[in-house]
């Protein structure tokens, strides 16, 4: 039997029951961990633990999600990690386990159902360029037909995707206060400029210039769209001669364009490089092109966050990679909504 770690009172929501796919696990283990600090001073308090299920797969492929303990009437939260490198699941393995898991939840009569994805799948694919599907909506309606109420996911690759729910609401994270605090706690930040990687990531460079309170520059890249991930040429706007350079994105996949981004601003008379991204994928060839670039003096650090699991293993083999946790985050939001608290200072 599944005891709610709080009481449900008149006017709150569900009593709090958190459950995770098969790639979502770790992640979500991590909120647990968090939420139970945040919420060991509340009266009556159970720590929180995961609500059993199973992922059941068959062998023909199929996937179903089994729920093994009551959640009717509580304030639910599923935890899934689209790119799971730790696992031979592809994306698309991982997306029809959640549908199947959010579906098993509204049968089950869950209150609320609340996905919780740090990636969100089909991003990059927001728009039309040709005759193509726009497949970011398409996740949204799945999500919102198997019925989920609401999805909070981290630094979504396009913000235009908040328009794509008709019924539930999308809260989007940001990992740029949790990245920065750990950078200012363990780097310098003397003789530090903030260089954006392309004129999209012009804000949130910006953003990271002003709390660090340094200058910004720009790389400026003409990309060729008949051909994926290739670039045609880069140009820097501002001056990184003698300085260390920190770099924000909110993804690295392959790393062609960081890569390319600090031989630049190395040619341009850059120090130390520095990289940051919410959602360090290494896709393809990143990790021995990352490697490599560390080796030939291009980047001195790349720092991630456990929103793309990589595991203990993959750190201490890497000594370019930093990995720092968002789960805390994801955990104070879940604290904020389950009590009923604004939630709008979390996801600046």
């Amino acid at each position: 039997m599944n005891e709610p770690s709080i009481s449900k009172k008149k006017g709150e929501r569900g009593a709090l029951s958190i459950m995770a796919c098969d790639s979502g696990r770790e992640f979500a283990n991590r909120i647990i961990t968090a939420l139970n600090k945040v919420f060991k001073n509340e009266p009556h308090y159970i720590p929180l633990r995961l609500t059993e299920s199973e992922e059941v797969n068959f062998a023909n492929g199929e996937i179903k999600t089994v729920i093994k303990e009551n959640i009717r009437g509580d304030d639910h939260y599923i935890v899934q990690c689209m790119d799971d490198p730790l696992s031979d699941r592809s994306i698309n393995d991982n997306l029809i386990a959640l549908f199947t898991a959010v579906n098993a939840a509204f049968q089950s009569d869950a209150d609320s159902i609340t996905v919780v994805i740090p990636q969100y799948p089909y991003s990059r694919q927001e728009r039309k360029k040709t005759r193509e599907g726009i497949t970011a909506m398409q996740v949204a309606r799945f999500l919102e037909v198997s019925g989920a109420n609401r999805v909070i996911t981290l630094d979504v690759h396009a913000e235009a995707i908040m328009g794509f729910f008709s019924t539930a609401k999308l809260e989007d994270l940001h990992a740029s206060h949790t990245i920065l605090k750990h950078f200012q706690n363990n780097y310098s930040t003397e003789n530090l400029i903030i260089t954006a990687p392309d004129v999209g990531g012009a804000e949130k460079a910006r953003f990271y210039s002003k709390v660090l309170k340094t200058d910004f520059a720009i790389v400026d890249k003409a990309r060729d769209y008949s051909k994926a991930g290739v670039i045609e040429s880069m140009r820097l706007v501002g001056d990184v001669k003698d300085k260390n350079v920190l770099i924000p994105d909110d993804m690295v996949g392959t790393a062609g364009t960081i890569i390319n981004a600090a031989k630049l601003l190395k040619d341009k008379g850059a120090r130390d490089i520095y990289v940051t991204c919410s959602l360090p994928f290494f896709n393809g060839p990143a990790k021995e092109r990352l490697s490599e670039a560390h080796e030939q003096g291009y980047i001195a650090k790349v720092i991630g966050t456990d929103a793309v699991f990589h595991g203990a293993n993959f750190i201490e083999s890497n000594t370019w990679y930093d990995e720092v946790s968002i789960a805390p985050l994801f955990a104070q939001v879940i604290y904020h909504i389950n009590a009923k608290k604004s939630v709008s200072e979390l996801l600046r």
